[in-house]
């Protein structure tokens, strides 16, 4: 049974205000209690007894989360929750651009909170990865990574040698401008612009997407997501730049050496399902797939 529901919001989208005031007091008349991140407060008419909380904090106290704002917003508190290890539902409701991730409108939001208030909402559990930097053998950096890992070349670098290892069996060396690393989830950002493959998000996978490779043979391939992936970048200048970049948020310099390693992790997020639209639902109004 929910009990506390922690409310994110994005920052700075003033129209969000009237919204939260609306949810607090629907949860509140039905004796559950909100709690909300600082952007989420900051928006929201004050109360004296408003309990606020970051979003580290949500992710331990909350027994769901509603998240307000685009799929940026949401990558963000997958993140969160994937580190806290903690098997937490999320609902996404879009205040965003694109909104595939954060499927839920406003309107259809109270009745299908009211579901996952009662523990009854449909819930999609989506793969997510754990992206490790090991210089000299050891764990230097750890994070979560819903959509994709990405290693690519500095701005104004050549290109780049990655020599790539899956569940222990060498794949190849790609000489390319990067490569994507990306979940069935990430199938439909970076990596589908780069020419990867769609990949349902039932399906237990990962996609290797090489970025402008240095031949034409060179393919996106998709491989089982319980084999740990290595990948070793070589600059083909020692003043080369090596770029990490997680979901297009979190970013750092690979330092010569450091081999990045992408793992699926044990705890699957938790994704409250519309009720009203399937994933190709969303592929076809979203991204205009099938569409002549």
């Amino acid at each position: 049974m929910v009990k506390r529901v922690g409310i994110v919001a994005k920052s700075q989208q003033e129209s969000l205000a009237p919204h939260l005031a609306e949810v607090a007091a629907w949860l509140e008349s039905r004796g559950v209690e909100p709690i909300f991140d600082a952007e989420a407060a900051r928006l929201a008419p004050p109360t004296p007894a408003r309990r606020t909380a970051t979003r580290d904090e949500l992710s331990q106290v909350a027994d769901l989360l509603l998240v307000f704002g685009g799929d940026g917003t949401l990558l963000a508190v997958a993140d969160r929750v994937s580190l806290a290890g903690r098997d937490l539902p999320i609902l996404g409701v879009n205040f965003g651009h694109l909104g595939f991730l954060t499927e839920i409108n406003f309107p259809e939001l109270f009745p299908l909170l009211e579901l996952a208030i009662a523990g009854r909402a449909a819930i999609e559990r989506r793969l997510i990865m754990r992206a490790r930097v090991l210089r000299a053998g050891s764990r230097v950096v750890e994070h979560m990574a819903f959509n994709d890992v990405v290693i690519t070349r500095g701005a104004l670098s050549r290109i780049i040698e990655l020599s790539v290892t899956v569940g222990g069996e060498f794949v190849a060396r790609f000489n390319a401008d990067g490569l994507i690393i990306a979940s069935p989830t990430g199938s439909t950002a970076y990596n589908l612009s780069a020419g990867g493959p769609i990949v349902h998000p039932a399906v237990d996978a990962l996609v290797l997407t090489p970025i402008a490779p240095h031949t034409l043979s060179n393919r996106p391939v998709v491989i089982p997501a319980s084999a740990p992936v290595l990948v070793a970048p070589t600059a083909n200048d020692p003043d080369q730049e090596v770029i990490l970049t997680l979901d297009g948020q979190i970013g750092l310099t690979l330092e010569p050496g450091d081999t990045v390693e992408v793992s699926r992790n044990e705890t699957p997020v938790r994704l409250i399902k519309s009720p009203s639209q399937s994933y190709f639902d969303i592929l076809r109004k979203k991204l205009k797939w099938a569409e002549r």
